[in-house]
């Protein structure tokens, strides 16, 4: 049976590391490709450099900044896309106090105050019983200090520079899996349910005692749902 090819868009201050789990366990369906998004600073940008590496057409799966980068995707090239999945993300725009955080982020950044993940962030990005598993926290911490200071600059810009999809999401006829962890705080379940509504052939999947980090925090589930996804 050949495999699917299945491009894996990661979320930010994450590299491919945050997909370790899925490229595993669904390694006899799927051929993944994982790009390495810190080096743009728009989604535009984030968009072309994926579909430059991507083949003729193919799965995508985009969490958290990746679902920003697969709306672009799918914007400019729809007819490569042939199923989608979108994971701890949303479809509108930043509220006008999560956008002046982010620029409060990157002006710190710039004058040399970039911690990566710092450990205080934990709480807010997992759910409480896994703010000190290490095998969760060390891959954030790590991957954070792989993208650095300056690529981080790159993705907030991107991330403060997106277009508002929720228009999109009607136009998006193939088949789609939404999948969001329970006590997500980045993107709460009511911007997963959003998203899920508006696509016609979309499939929602909460996850329970989760946070923001799906793949990391519950990677058998998030791989199992990728999985009937897939292969549906």
């Amino acid at each position: 049976m050949p495999r699917s090819p299945l491009v894996l868009l990661p979320g930010l201050l994450n590299t491919r590391r945050v997909y370790d789990h899925q490229v595993e366990a669904l390694a006899d369906i799927a051929d993944c490709t994982i790009p390495e998004l810190w080096h743009h600073d728009t989604m535009a940008a984030m968009a072309e450099a994926t579909l430059s590496l991507a083949p003729p057409t193919f799965a995508l799966c985009g969490f958290s900044m990746g679902g920003y980068v697969a709306f672009e995707i799918v914007r400019r090239a729809p007819h490569r896309v042939e199923r989608i999945a979108l994971m701890d993300t949303q479809a509108g725009p930043d509220s006008p106090e999560t956008a002046a955080r982010r620029r409060g982020f990157i002006e710190q950044t710039r004058i040399g105050r970039f911690h990566g993940v710092h450990p205080t962030l934990l709480p807010q990005l997992v759910h409480p019983s896994r703010a000190t598993d290490p095998a969760v926290t060390q891959p954030l911490l790590d991957m954070a200090t792989e993208v650095g200071g300056d690529g981080f600059v790159r993705e907030q810009q991107a991330i403060l520079g997106r277009a508002d999809s929720r228009p999109l999401l009607v136009e998006i006829e193939v088949p789609a899996l939404v999948v969001v962890g329970r006590q997500d705080l980045v993107t709460p379940p009511a911007r997963a349910e959003e998203i899920a509504t508006d696509i016609a052939n979309a499939r929602l999947v909460v996850i329970e005692e989760c946070g923001h980090m799906a793949p990391l925090e519950k990677p058998a589930e998030v791989s199992a749902a990728l999985r009937r996804w897939l292969t549906q």
